[in-house]
């Protein structure tokens, strides 16, 4: 029995336009970021980015800093600040970049000496970042002589004071500078709100996690969902998934692999501000080799 070539032509018609839609379907191809730095048993930060699961890495912490404070880096086992060895990830810092990968240096964390009193503590605070870690010029850069790519707000204790300063004040020194932040997801944020509303961050990669009433909690996608829909509408120019790296690197909140890959990301990545997946930390990662999991759905 020969076909009907009318009709098929006619159905290749219709069909065609419903092929198209579905194949131009909005989806946005994104990066990982990591935090590194807080155990000294996750690898140097050459290893992290000769993973190449990493386009952004984030060494943690800066985590003493305001109110009249000697600032202080804490690498827990990577280095001591105070003999001066932690210059010794200048040249990693160097490859990962050359590499295309950005580093910057994350202030706070969840335990930290940290505070800004003032716009003009905010104000001397930038001065000191900039002149140690970014563009400027000291004699006691505690990373030698690298540049970052920018810093990160993870700013999880104190007041939400001044901080949107700080952020004024580092963009003051270069307008191109990468400035990210890491609030909780709940919203608004009790540390960041303010900041993020200057609309002055380029990435925000919100913490989906240790925040029952907006994260993925057993089989049930619909509070982290809803939540990412709230941040769409922040003014954050691009959102990255925070999530734990494994079960054992937050109370809660982990999102199984498969679980991210098939029902998370084809959901999130219709976002125009879509920009990928954040994961804490590097040691986790390590142990659960979860970026390797995702990285081809991300």
């Amino acid at each position: 029995m020969k076909p009907n070539m009318a009709c098929l032509k006619q159905v290749s018609a219709l069909l065609l336009p419903l092929l198209l839609i579905s194949f131009f379907k909005p989806s946005h191809a994104g990066g990982i970021s990591v935090y590194w730095g807080q155990n000294g048993n996750e690898g140097s930060l050459a290893d992290a980015c000769n993973t190449g699961n990493y386009q952004y890495v984030n060494i943690a912490f800066l985590s003493t800093f305001g109110g009249g404070q000697t600032p202080q880096l804490n690498l827990a086992g990577h280095c001591n600040p105070s003999i001066n060895n932690c210059n010794v990830f200048s040249d990693q810092i160097k490859g990962c970049q050359s590499n295309n990968i950005k580093v910057l240096l994350s202030l706070g964390g969840a335990s930290g000496s940290y505070s800004l009193s003032s716009a003009d503590d905010a104000t001397q605070v930038a001065n000191y970042i900039w002149n140690n870690f970014l563009g400027g010029q000291s004699s006691s850069r505690p990373l030698g002589d690298a540049i970052l790519d920018g810093v990160d707000f993870d700013i999880e204790s104190g007041t939400g004071e001044h901080w949107d300063d700080l952020a004024r004040a580092l963009k003051g020194f270069n307008s191109q500078l990468l400035l990210t932040a890491a609030p909780q997801c709940p919203i608004p944020d009790a540390h960041l709100d303010t900041a993020i509303k200057t609309g002055l961050f380029d990435i925000v990669w919100v913490q989906f996690y240790n925040n029952p009433p907006c994260q993925y909690s057993s089989g049930n996608t619909n509070d982290l969902i809803g939540s990412w829909n709230q941040w769409t509408s922040s003014q954050a120019k691009q959102l990255f998934l925070g999530v734990p790296a494994s079960t054992a690197a937050a109370g809660s909140g982990f999102i199984p692999a498969d679980v991210l890959t098939s029902q998370v990301l084809p959901t999130i990545k219709g976002s125009s501000k879509y920009g990928g997946v954040m994961l804490w930390d590097r040691f986790n990662d390590g142990q659960s080799g979860y970026s390797g999991a995702i990285k081809g759905s991300v």
